[in-house]
């Protein structure tokens, strides 16, 4: 397939806004950030809130629209709002956005994990905020919570009662599985998105043998009735996803998945890991996909179907 999907994750829960000044916390900052990366080429926008005044992850309404008709209003790219949210949210916290504003896209954790990010803690001093070294340090006990019957209850509210589509996360081997076992529920139906997610503690880790057989793993579970995309944490961010691409999958970049843009060197903006990626794959002989190309490819019902 020569046509790529470039998905862009704006901010998001893993990361803290003390690691880096770039990572957008409020509605203006996320809104002109996710503006930018439309600009450079992303054709999907994966978006989470943050509280503005403690830039602690939030599953607020009030918050999410702070930008949301904004980005909408100001550019043709899909937004596909966060089921993930956090692993201390309720779903009924993580939901309430999705279901006011029945968005083309959602992303969708394919089961329940350990997700360790207190690593991280051990490696920065300069914290912004009072809460986030104990909030990262306590993920060595944290357990995201996504069950059948919480998949099974998006897949209805989100797909079945307001039409969107999915991005299913897949940070492993048991998630394509589960994945398999809803299609053959009859609660999804193909074209099938995969994000195969590599890095997190508690998922699969980070290796190019891991990228080769998820991907076994989905042709002989899917077929022809799917396509990958690659996100990956960190400072594996652009050698995994530079992979994919050259396999003929898709890409995911962001401030929410990495920091940087190279080793040691900050990423000014979400846009400029989108320039960067769009560099690479069009050097692969790629075609960058518009939003409505993706549109078209991933089967969405369109920006004007949804209530943003």
């Amino acid at each position: 397939m020569s046509d790529i999907i470039i998905t862009c994750a704006i901010t998001g829960s893993i990361h803290t806004p003390s690691m880096s000044p770039h990572l957008p916390v409020t509605g203006d900052e996320i809104a002109a950030q996710a503006l930018g990366a439309a600009e450079a080429g992303a054709a999907i926008l994966h978006l989470h809130a943050r509280d503005p005044e403690t830039g602690r992850p939030s599953a607020s309404v009030e918050h999410f629209m702070a930008f949301l008709p904004s980005i909408h209003q100001g550019c043709d790219a899909i937004l596909n709002l966060s089921t993930g949210g956090s692993a201390i949210m309720s779903l009924d916290e993580r939901l309430a956005t999705p279901r006011l504003a029945a968005p083309e896209m959602a992303s969708l954790n394919m089961g329940s994990m350990n997700f360790a990010l207190y690593p991280m803690a051990e490696r920065f001093t300069d914290w912004q905020h009072d809460w986030e070294k104990p909030f990262l340090e306590a993920t060595d006990d944290l357990v995201f919570k996504n069950t059948p019957r919480d998949i099974a209850r998006i897949l209805t509210e989100l797909g079945t009662e307001r039409g969107a589509r999915f991005e299913f996360e897949c940070y492993d081997l048991s998630h394509l599985y589960m994945l398999r076992h809803f299609a053959d529920r009859g609660m999804i139906q193909p074209p099938f998105f995969i994000q195969f997610v590599f890095g997190v503690l508690g998922g699969v880790g980070p290796d190019p043998e891991n990228l080769t057989h998820m991907v076994r793993i989905a042709d002989k579970l899917f077929g022809a009735d799917y396509m990958f995309s690659v996100l990956a944490a960190g400072r594996h961010q652009m050698p995994m996803i530079t992979m994919a691409a050259a396999m003929g999958g898709h890409v995911r970049v962001g401030l929410e998945d990495s920091l940087t843009i190279a080793r040691g060197e900050l990423a000014t903006s979400n846009a400029a890991q989108v320039a960067k990626i769009r560099r690479i794959v069009e050097d692969l002989g790629r075609t960058v996909a518009s939003p409505a190309r993706a549109r078209d490819m991933l089967s969405l019902k369109g920006a004007d179907r949804t209530a943003i």
